[in-house]
């Protein structure tokens, strides 16, 4: 999503948190590569991810003024995210729907 090249700045994220003993086991499915500020943002439900790998971003982000960072979030807002290559390590459809779900209803 962020195109970062440095792994320190980079962490798995869940798409199902862990808690959820039916899809929030800790497999390649259930993740997906974040910034550390995206990955915060993706957790607050500030940034959500559709089934189709669509970005969204929250009007309470959209409607703020401020610096760089927050216009580079707001710029994610249409876009998709960057697809491994194997099929099987794309993240889960079913686990991305209901996460988004939680946007929607967070938005």
């Amino acid at each position: 999503m962020s195109g970062l090249p440095e792994p320190l700045l980079l962490d798995a994220a869940h798409i199902v948190a862990d808690k959820d003993a039916r899809l929030g086991q800790p497999m390649v499915p259930n993740g997906i590569m974040l910034s550390k500020i995206h990955h915060a943002a993706f957790d607050a439900h500030l940034i959500g991810i559709d089934p189709d790998y669509r970005l969204h971003v929250s009007e309470r982000l959209l409607i703020q003024k401020d610096g760089p960072m927050l216009e580079a979030l707001k710029r994610l807002n249409g876009g998709t995210i960057h697809l491994p290559n194997r099929d099987k390590d794309r993240p889960d459809r079913d686990r991305l729907a209901l996460r988004f779900e939680h946007f929607k209803a967070t938005a």
